[in-house]
């Protein structure tokens, strides 16, 4: 089908307002649309160079292949010559969508005119344009800007049209991150979301967390309380242990609530149940203290006047494990003294008579 190419940018070629001065206005503008209608350029001809600043999603790019085999190509990708090779800026899903379709093997593309500094503002803008900017590829841009092209923190504000209190922060979220969060990154196995809780911790203490995440499997949410809990904990026998047991480490110092209601219990069973898990908070934040972190806070005038609490701490605790351990035994039979309270008539083992045991033995 034949599209009007004289449209704006909600079509195939002109520009929209939205973009701001960065493109259009004619005396101050970094990059321009070159005057050319777009073209059509094969799969092969169009490089990714610039794909290190954009986040890949693969479930974006799976929804991008539905979209272009029901409708095809609604919009151009947008391009910039670079030497003699066409360096895509805009539209890295169609791209990667386009490759893997057989029904595909070409993409109309618009052209930009811009040097390498601009291409990486038109990146920015373009995105900013159609509100699918995130923070991360916006620091990527920053980072590149300031550490490849050798502009200065202000000279980049005034590029993309920011505050430079915006750009230092941008700056500050890539150059915080260590190199392998930084690599899981870029290739779409570290969400932005956990990215932005990584460089809160020091850089040398990223990769441990990172591998931490993957190994346990943590979710968004757990990740900022264990980030919020280690920088809490500055002795590395309470990092070892929030790395050993992570959502153990989350439960005990988080006071991470456990259930104080089962709906199949009685009455007097839901009592002691949330007395137990009372009783197990208390017991595993005493823990950690005692293992991790609590004797070199106190003085030796605490340690005398808080010995006979450890004392009876330790002999109570003693007789409540041993009568624990009772009950787990008492509770394995699975319900058969009750069933035997209930039913008198019915003789257990070894309360049975002695005539009946003499009837066992009989041959």
């Amino acid at each position: 089908m034949q599209r009007d190419h004289s449209r704006g940018r909600e079509g195939w070629g002109g520009s929209s307002g939205r973009t701001g001065s960065l493109f259009f206005d004619r005396e101050r503008a970094v990059l321009r649309w070159a005057e050319e209608e777009p073209r059509e350029l094969r799969l092969g001809e169009i490089g990714e160079s610039y794909g290190r600043y954009r986040l890949h999603v693969p479930e974006l790019e799976r929804g991008m292949m539905r979209s272009l085999e029901s409708y095809g190509q609604l919009s151009p990708v947008v391009v910039v010559l670079d030497g003699s090779r066409w360096e895509l800026i805009d539209g890295f899903k169609r791209l990667g969508a386009a490759r893997k379709l057989q029904c595909m093997d070409r993409l109309v593309a618009r052209r930009i005119e811009a040097d390498e500094r601009g291409a990486k503002a038109a990146i920015y803008g373009l995105n900013r344009a159609g509100g699918r900017t995130r923070e991360i590829e916006e620091a990527w841009i920053v980072h590149a800007l300031v550490r490849e092209d050798g502009l200065t923190q202000v000279e980049v504000a005034e590029l993309l049209g920011r505050h430079k209190s915006w750009v230092c922060r941008r700056l500050a979220l890539i150059e915080r991150l260590g190199l392998e969060a930084r690599a899981e990154l870029q290739v779409g196995l570290l969400t932005p979301t956990a990215a932005r809780q990584l460089v809160r911790l020091p850089a040398g203490n990223q990769a441990d967390i990172l591998q931490m995440v993957r190994r346990e499997g943590l979710s968004a949410n757990e990740l900022t309380g264990i980030v919020d809990l280690w920088l809490e904990c500055p002795a590395r026998i309470q990092q070892q242990y929030i790395l050993q047991h992570p959502r153990e480490a989350l439960s005990q110092e988080k006071g991470v609530d456990l259930a104080s209601h089962d709906p199949r219990l009685s009455p007097a069973g839901n009592r002691i149940f949330e007395q137990l898990g009372t009783l197990l908070r208390q017991l595993s934040r005493m823990e950690v203290w005692l293992a991790h972190q609590g004797r070199t806070a106190i003085t030796a005038e605490d340690r005398r006047i808080l010995q006979p609490r450890f004392e009876r701490l330790s002999r109570d605790a003693a007789s409540v494990a041993a009568l624990s351990a009772d009950m787990v035994m008492e509770c394995g039979n699975d319900g058969r003294i009750d069933t035997q309270r209930d039913h008198s008539d019915v003789l257990q083992p070894s309360l049975a008579a002695p005539h009946c045991e003499e009837a066992r033995c009989r041959p």
